[in-house]
């Protein structure tokens, strides 16, 4: 597996690049997450992103740490939620789908990134069987430098 490194603003983004049958390449991308070891929803979520094709390196850090990470990004506390990551020099804090992720690195705005703060039970990440189909109304936000947000999808 080859590995390209590319720049994009204050964070880097990382893509690997497969090998397909027929000798062409696909281009994976690359997501850096931090978690608490023992949170299952933040496996979920990381489960989530694998199956749509992202390649994820995981940290497992304490709650204290994730909190100092957050801040030294830019990303302020009531957008907060249980793991952080980092693709293509954006941040994404919580539980934001893979799909709106793919939308955010094809859109290229200006921003910090993607947060879905809280723990919304139905997005990726938290819509394990034991809470029944249960899907809450929540929005995935676009994140600019200076603490403003919009919404960047709604659900459901």
């Amino acid at each position: 597996m080859k590995r390209r490194v590319f720049s994009h603003g204050v964070l880097a983004g990382l893509i690997t690049s497969q090998t397909l049958s027929w000798g062409q390449t696909k281009p994976q991308l690359v997501i850096e997450v931090w978690k608490t070891a023992t949170c299952g929803c933040c496996t979920s979520w990381v489960s989530h992103l694998k199956v749509k094709g992202f390649d994820v390196k995981t940290h497992n850090i304490s709650d204290s740490e994730k909190s100092s990470l957050r801040r030294r990004l830019g990303l302020v506390d009531s957008f907060a939620s249980c793991h952080t990551g980092l693709v293509g020099g954006y941040l994404i804090e919580g539980h934001v789908g893979a799909q709106d992720i793919k939308r955010l690195l094809d859109e290229k705005p200006k921003a910090l990134g993607l947060a879905a703060p809280g723990m919304p039970v139905g997005s990726p990440g938290m819509d394990d069987p034991a809470y029944a189909g249960r899907q809450d109304k929540y929005a995935v936000l676009l994140v600019q430098r200076d603490g403003s947000s919009s919404i960047f999808k709604q659900y459901p």
